[in-house]
């Protein structure tokens, strides 16, 4: 429709019946355009931004709807909406290959977008599970992961250890070196608190620079001697590689459960033990494994002097 500058004439009576005239028509056409296109055109949902194809899709609208349903993955996608992402990329391929007027290379195209789907989705949550400075699992994980350690190994006839690990005196490393130094320490702190775990073992950040190493299917013994490896390899690592000066120890409580005969392992509970023993670790003069044999609390290590 013309746009009529303030300076010309209004159109008369007549020129405004014309008007409204082409506009009534306007209407009709948009309105007939709209039932034509209704049964192939996604509508708007509550719980994704389109609903799935529900009847034949034209041979000229399958192209477009292909389209339309693999921008709304990308878009879901990239808001980790990864389930009705995939929903919509299945559309998309049931669209593609029911419309025998596409290339053929469509709906194998749609295959491999759905495989790169699932692998970046593979990789997001794997991501979000680990800890961004040390790569270690974070608190996530390892919340998630408890019970599921108690249900593969709560029968187990050697339960399950749990091991929290504390840096010692971290505070002065980062005083004394500065926080990138204490970034690299930590690092490497995890690499050697990982070697050597048992299978379906793991080592999760539990926050600062605390570490949990979760060891299931291991004795108390084998759970005890596992720690104690730890602490030695962090006690002989070369730190002065990193920074002339620097040395790191640190301390480890650990708890076991046996799971034969008895109730199944509570890693929530034997946490709190770790903790406990962690504390007589520390205050035997850090260093130092603290663990149970019976009723008796028991020391591996070498207490060491506070760094002046």
């Amino acid at each position: 429709m013309a746009v009529l500058d303030q300076g010309v004439a209004q159109p008369g009576p007549a020129r405004r019946s014309s008007a409204r005239h082409d506009a009534q028509h306007a209407r009709h056409d948009a309105a007939r355009r709209d039932r034509r296109t209704e049964a192939t055109v996604p509508r708007q949902h509550p719980g994704r931004l389109v609903d799935p194809p529900t009847g034949r899709v034209e041979d000229e609208d399958a192209e477009s709807l292909v389209e339309l349903y693999e921008s709304v993955a990308s878009l879901l996608a990239s808001r980790g909406e990864w389930r009705q992402a995939y929903e919509h990329l299945r559309y998309a391929l049931e669209v593609a290959t029911a419309d025998k007027t596409l290339p053929p290379h469509v709906p194998q195209q749609f295959r491999v977008e759905v495989a790169r789907l699932r692998r970046e989705h593979a990789e997001a949550r794997e991501q979000s599970m680990r800890d961004a400075l040390t790569d270690s699992y974070n608190r996530r994980y390892l919340d998630q992961r408890l019970l599921e350690v108690v249900e593969q190994h709560g029968d187990h006839p050697d339960g399950l250890g749990v091991a929290l690990v504390d840096l010692d005196w971290f505070k002065s490393v980062n005083d004394t070196f500065g926080h990138h130094v204490g970034d690299r320490v930590l690092q490497q702190v995890v690499g050697l608190l990982q070697i050597g775990l048992p299978d379906g073992g793991f080592c999760a950040r539990y926050g600062g620079e605390e570490f949990v190493l979760m060891l299931p299917g291991v004795d108390d013994a084998a759970a005890t001697a596992v720690a104690e490896a730890a602490r030695a390899r962090i006690e002989q690592y070369p730190w002065a590689t990193i920074v002339l000066g620097l040395r790191v120890t640190v301390s480890i409580g650990v708890a076991h459960q046996p799971a034969a005969g008895g109730a199944p392992p509570n890693p929530e509970q034997q946490l709190r033990s770790a903790d406990g023993l962690l504390y007589t670790a520390k205050q035997s003069g850090r260093n130092a494994v603290a663990y149970r044999v019976g009723g008796e609390v028991r020391l591996s290590g070498a207490p060491v002097r506070r760094p002046r």
